[in-house]
C-alpha cells in the first residue's frame, strides 16, 4: 500500500522546496515540546558553541543562528541569547517568539531598555547594532520573510495567547554607537 507523504513546502528565500529532513525539523521545532527544547536546552549549548566557532556552529544544523548580546535592563550585566535570524538587505531580522509562549522573551525587555546590542553571525562575526521593533507594513513585510525561513513562527503566533509576536530589526550601529565586547 503506498504511503502519502505531505507535500513539501516551497521557500522563496531558498528558491526551492524544503527537503523532507528540513520539513520534519521545522514541524518538530514548531511543536510545544520542540520549542521548549530549543529555548531551554539547545540555546544553553549554542551559547557556548557560537562564540567558539565564530558563529559558524550551532545545534540547529543548517539554520542561520546568531548570538545576540544585550545589556540586562535591571542588572546591567551582559546577556547572550542564540536566535534564528534573517539578513534583510543591510539589516538583521529577529523574532521575539519565546517559542509561542504567552510572554515576551527576556531579551526583548533588555533590547527595549537598551537598544545598543551586538550580534555574532557566521557571515560577519561580531557587529554592533541598534535595535527597534518593526510596526505596520514594515512588520508585515518582515514577518512574511521570516515565516518563509521558518514557518513554525506562524504556529507560535497561533498559540501566543493573543500577544502579537514582535519583529525586531537590527540596524548597523554608526561609529561611536558601538558597544565594547563582553569581558
Amino acid at each position: 500500500m503506498p504511503v502519502n507523504l505531505p507535500r513539501r513546502r516551497y521557500s522563496a528565500l531558498r528558491g526551492r522546496r524544503l527537503t523532507l529532513y528540513e520539513q520534519l525539523v521545522e514541524y518538530l521545532v514548531a511543536s510545544r515540546a520542540g520549542a521548549w527544547t530549543f529555548v531551554h536546552v539547545f540555546n544553553a549549548v549554542d551559547r557556548r558553541l557560537l562564540p567558539l566557532s565564530g558563529g559558524c556552529v550551532s545545534l540547529a544544523l543548517g539554520a542561520p543562528v546568531a548570538l545576540l548580546e544585550t545589556t540586562g535592563a535591571r542588572t546591567g550585566r551582559v546577556r547572550q541569547t542564540p536566535l534564528l535570524y534573517l539578513v534583510d538587505d543591510e539589516e538583521i531580522v529577529l523574532i521575539a517568539s519565546n517559542g509561542g509562549s504567552d510572554r515576551h522573551p527576556g531579551w526583548l525587555h533588555n533590547v527595549l531598555a537598551c537598544p545598543s546590542v551586538r550580534l555574532l553571525t557566521r557571515e560577519q562575526g561580531w557587529r554592533a547594532y541598534r535595535a527597534r521593533v518593526a510596526t505596520g507594513a514594515d512588520r508585515a513585510r518582515r514577518w512574511a520573510l521570516i515565516t518563509d525561513l521558518f514557518a513554525g513562527y506562524g504556529r507560535y503566533q497561533a498559540r501566543a495567547a493573543g500577544r502579537e509576536i514582535p519583529v525586531v530589526v537590527l540596524e548597523q550601529a554608526q561609529r561611536g554607537m558601538e558597544i565594547p565586547p563582553a569581558t
